[in-house]
């Protein structure tokens, strides 16, 4: 989520959005493209991505945002866990 009437760097806004997912207390992870968060429930999750449009909509005028979403019942802690069973297989050859 991010401004795109703010020029091309708009990382002084992106900034904003990130502390305020800091602060909300997930587990997140943010990569060069976007930023991951984990949460226990659709309503936590849709709640911090309004939280952080309402960060944005008071100093820019259009505002460019994408969401997907994997839901899992009763899973915890899979944003690591993804990154590390991929990592484990890289340079290995199945036989």
């Amino acid at each position: 989520m991010f401004p795109t009437d703010k020029g091309a760097s708009v990382s002084q806004y992106v900034s904003k959005v990130l502390e305020y997912v800091r602060d909300s207390g997930v587990p997140y992870r943010l990569n060069p493209m976007g930023t991951t968060i984990e949460t226990e429930s659709m309503e936590e999750a849709l709640a911090i991505v309004n939280g952080a449009y309402k960060i944005l909509e008071p100093v820019a005028d259009r505002i460019y945002s994408t969401i997907n979403i994997d839901a899992r019942k009763g899973s915890v802690g899979r944003m690591d866990g993804k990154i590390k069973s991929v990592e484990s297989k890289i340079g290995k050859v199945n036989t």
